[in-house]
């Protein structure tokens, strides 16, 4: 089995699908490594450190897709590489396959078999597998980088000869993975953090960050059996903005993390209620790659709003593509590590447990993930 890595063609992009430390883990399976040359060195792994671990390298793109068992990915290839890979060949990766299902029918009509990352349950077993979480944890701390690098204020309260500086007020809206970590991170830079999120069993977590938790009489809500947010209805998010608007406008950074799985971000900060911070304030979407938050983001840009600065910068996590890769290698070398079938030498193919059925997505010529078959119509 020849498992296959190639420098990743979207733009932008930082992050490599394998890094030398996690090579050895593989050819104990028997595997042979090979990786395009240049592949991981935004992520600071030479070419060099490949070939010690064990790995062949390769400036040759197009022998390297012909000859893939298994091609390892960050995202999605592009559909005309894809007609360059075997028959049967076996593609793990992000694929999109609820944003963009359409997308997909070139690896379907390729005859390849796909497992989407997205789609590895939130279960306890799975979670060494789980690059969703591992890339959204390294989003939250980035947001919160990123929007103190832009504010116009410091962070922490500082005693100095002029005076007391008081702390910078943080507010985030949203307390999943990204979430928690952006309460983390800014808490560590000394901020003053305010938190929300319409799931009420997380006030405890919030909190434990040393937080406070908004609260907003929405009725009945709470997250799914994997741990995310349902959709609230037009009422309940009318009477969630209202406490938005109060909240942000006091806020001197806002970063907003909210994600319905598999649907469009849902709109929680108005361009109205943008208009209504102070000039110098600065708010981070995090769900802009999914529709964003907040009304007036636009896509990959900063820009402003009476004054306000609004980051609608897409995958955060590759702004620290080191340990981007270093987590996403690792879910990927435990998912192949529980797919490999030890008395064929390859990848299973057949949904035998819970953690392959799920993102098991394309086999033999058929989109067969149920989830997916629906998006498609």
């Amino acid at each position: 089995m020849q498992i296959t890595v190639l420098k990743e063609s979207e733009a932008g992009e930082s992050r490599v699908a394998l890094i030398p430390d996690h090579i050895k883990k593989l050819t104990a399976l028997k595997a042979t490594v090979a990786i395009e040359s240049g592949a991981g060195v935004q992520a600071g792994a030479s070419d060099e450190a490949y070939t010690a671990a064990g790995a062949t390298v390769s400036h040759n793109r197009a022998a390297l897709l012909e000859s893939a068992d298994v091609l390892l990915v960050v995202n999605r290839l592009r559909a005309e590489e894809v007609v360059s890979l075997k028959k049967g060949a076996t593609v793990i990766g992000f694929l999109k396959p609820l944003d963009e299902p359409a997308a997909l029918k070139p690896l379907i009509d390729r005859g390849v078999t796909a497992f989407a990352m997205e789609m590895i349950p939130r279960s306890t077993i799975a979670q060494k597998m789980d690059a969703l979480s591992s890339q959204a944890s390294l989003a939250g701390y980035a947001a919160v980088i990123l929007g103190a690098e832009r504010l116009n204020r410091v962070l922490p309260m500082m005693t100095t000869p002029a005076g007391t500086i008081a702390p910078s007020k943080v507010f985030v809206i949203g307390a999943g993975v990204a979430g928690l970590q952006a309460i983390a991170t800014a808490r560590r830079l000394g901020a003053h953090v305010e938190a929300f999120d319409v799931r009420p069993e997380v006030e405890e977590q919030i909190k434990s960050l040393g937080a406070r938790f908004v609260k907003v009489d929405l009725g009945q809500t709470s997250g799914t059996a994997q741990g995310y947010a349902k959709q609230l209805t037009e009422e309940q998010l009318e009477k969630q903005r209202e406490v938005m608007a109060r909240q942000c406008a006091q806020s001197d950074l806002v970063i907003t993390t909210a994600q319905v799985f598999g649907r469009k971000a849902p709109i929680i900060l108005t361009t109205p209620m943008i208009e209504g911070m102070k000039p110098g304030s600065v708010v981070v979407d995090t769900a802009i790659e999914t529709g964003g938050n907040v009304e007036c983001a636009k896509f990959n840009e900063e820009i402003f709003v009476n004054g306000v600065r609004v980051i609608g910068i897409p995958q955060l996590a590759r702004h620290v593509p080191v340990h981007a890769s270093q987590m996403y290698s690792s879910n990927l070398v435990s998912l192949i590590e529980h797919a490999f079938d030890k008395e064929t030498g390859n990848i299973k193919q057949n949904a035998d447990d819970d953690i392959l059925r799920s993102c098991l997505i394309i086999r033999n010529h058929e989109l067969i993930n149920e989830t997916v078959k629906s998006r498609m119509s």
